[in-house]
């Protein structure tokens, strides 16, 4: 293909590309303009690309003229009908200016391995992952321990790729350990299990690791949820990290999921972090000033031997060290795929209320990591019904009210996300309580942790 050529499929994709962009803002129009003025600017706008198009296929220099001047006139068109748009109030300025396209969702679950008779866990000797990885490939890994499964989505465009996902991985891993005499269960910690009974999987990263932590990484049998949200480059994956680390623990607290620990009532609505807690370089990390600040820190880290790689940095939230993403890591995986996609559209969205934020000049203000983990603690203990602190205000507020203020923050991106009717889901949550309150209140009725652990089991696929 030849330079002219070149050029001309590039205008016809991005024609595509400008179409879809269009259709997608045309869509919150009023019924009665929608099919006019919907028709009228998609029309125009792919004339301009298209008419690009066909000038670079063009081997005289008049005859491109003339195709370049027909683009500029359907320039000036498709801003005339937008003009229209923006003058009655049907979409924003603002929509044509931010790229709300990339903050794309990856979301990895750890999954508890069960006796069905027994309910407690039970080393599967890596036989779920390797029969997985015949249907789902490298969507399902092996984990520390032989009790725990790994799976991980694809790159999904939306909150609705991302449920279907995460739900034909509960589905698929699900079946194949029935079959395999299996079952499975999503919460942070098991009910009753000890942690001195089940397997090491026998690899050189995770014989590392014991080696090097001992005690800490032989009891670290918790399950937790991980959200990767894509950004446009590694400099605002960092602006965005810095800012996000304040609504950390509200977030946190609807996912409390871990209320038990070796047979016991903790007393805590996530026991997870505090077995986490025990391993280095973990909890909400301080703000970097730059990228370029994060990257020299995990360079010190490697020249020192303090890690061989940054993938040993196990913060509450990372800009990951080789995708462009930042990696929520703080909350304990839940027990239904609803639960996980709200928890992950929650996430999206503070992301691009952010990115919002910053194309108008604006932030967030940013709170230390010793305040900051006052109110990690606090969700930890507390879950939602506690009492978070607004450092704005200096004062305890209600942590349910704090989090429907958080989603009246990001209430002007989510339509941009396509994520409200997951983000819905959050309400449900704060009126029927996380996985920990309703693990408690199955302990409360039946003072059975059985019972606790067939109640995780039996909501693992529950609305798949």
């Amino acid at each position: 293909m030849d330079y002219k050529g070149y050029k001309e499929l590039k205008c016809y994709i991005q024609a595509r590309l400008l179409r879809k962009y269009i259709s997608s803002l045309t869509k919150k129009f009023p019924a009665h303009e929608k099919f006019l003025l919907t028709a009228q600017i998609i029309d125009s706008s792919r004339s301009i690309t298209s008419n690009m198009a066909e000038g670079y296929g063009r081997y005289t220099y008049s005859d491109t003229r003339n195709f370049f001047i027909m683009a500029r006139g359907s320039i000036t068109e498709t801003m005339e009908h937008l003009t229209t748009a923006f003058d009655e109030n049907y979409i924003a300025e603002e929509e044509l200016t931010l790229n709300y396209k990339s903050f794309t969702l990856g979301v990895e679950e750890e999954y508890m391995v069960l006796d069905p008779q027994t309910h407690e866990l039970k080393s599967h000797e890596q036989k779920i992952v390797h029969e997985g990885q015949k249907v789902i490939k490298d969507k399902v890994k092996a984990e520390m321990h032989q009790a725990v499964v790994e799976v991980g989505t694809d790159i999904c465009n939306d909150t609705d790729e991302a449920y279907q996902d995460v739900a034909l991985l509960r589905k698929t891993i699900s079946e194949i350990a029935g079959a395999l005499g299996f079952a499975m269960g999503a919460a942070g910690t098991h009910p009753f299990s000890h942690w001195e009974s089940q397997l090491i999987t026998d690899h050189a990263r995770y014989n590392e690791i014991v080696n090097e932590l001992q005690e800490a990484a032989r009891s670290n049998l918790i399950f937790g949820l991980h959200v990767h949200v894509g950004m446009e480059t590694r400099e605002m994956a960092n602006h965005i990290a810095n800012s996000t680390r304040y609504f950390l623990p509200h977030i946190y607290a609807l996912s409390t999921n871990s209320p038990f620990w070796e047979g016991r009532q903790t007393g805590y609505k996530s026991f997870r972090t505090k077995v986490f807690d025990k391993f280095p370089r973990t909890g909400i990390p301080e703000a970097f000033d730059s990228i370029e600040s994060y990257e020299n820190y995990v360079k010190l880290l490697v020249k020192t031997n303090c890690i061989d790689n940054a993938k040993k940095i196990w913060w509450d939230l990372r800009v990951h060290p080789f995708f462009n993403t930042v990696e929520f890591r703080i909350c304990d995986v839940p027990m239904t795929v609803e639960e996980t996609i709200a928890l992950a559209a929650l996430f999206q969205a503070v992301c691009a209320k952010i990115y919002k934020l910053r194309s108008q000049n604006l932030n967030f203000i940013q709170y230390s990591r010793a305040l900051l983990n006052e109110n990690k603690w606090r969700a930890g203990r507390y879950g939602i019904d506690g009492r978070l602190i607004d450092f704005g205000k200096e004062e305890e507020v209600n942590t349910r009210v704090l989090i429907y203020e958080l989603l009246d923050f990001v209430d002007d991106v989510v339509d941009h996300l396509g994520s409200r009717h997951r983000l819905a889901h959050v309400n449900k949550i704060l009126e029927n309580g996380t996985g920990a309150d309703r693990q408690l209140a199955v302990f409360e009725k039946t003072k059975n942790l059985v019972e606790v652990a067939k109640y995780i089991e039996g909501q693992y696929l529950m609305g798949v």
